[in-house]
């Protein structure tokens, strides 16, 4: 094999190399961004089982704050909640900020 070949081959054989060890790093940054996401939505949650929350006004228009009032039945792994004695699951937005 010719000098000018086995550099080629050479240099080819190291930008490979280097793409796939570049490639490792990203992965395992992307994988490790994902868990912390996840431990950190387990742990700082906007709803809690038996915890009161409130309807929005806008949502429930004529009705006093004591009638949209509603005890959290279930909080979903989605974030969502299921209400006691009413049906449906229920996004944070919809409901009042608490205070």
């Amino acid at each position: 094999m010719k000098k000018g070949t086995k550099r080629l081959l050479g240099g080819l054989a190291f930008a490979a190399g280097a793409l796939g060890a570049i490639g490792a790093v990203i992965y395992k940054n992307n994988n490790s961004r994902r868990k912390r996401r996840e431990e950190a939505r387990t742990g700082d949650l906007w709803a809690r089982p038996g915890m009161e929350v409130v309807f929005r006004a806008e949502l429930m228009p004529g009705r006093d704050r004591s009638e949209r009032k509603f005890r959290v039945k279930r909080v979903l792994p989605s974030g969502r909640v299921l209400l006691e004695d009413f049906a449906g699951e229920h996004a944070e937005k919809e409901f009042e900020p608490m205070r």
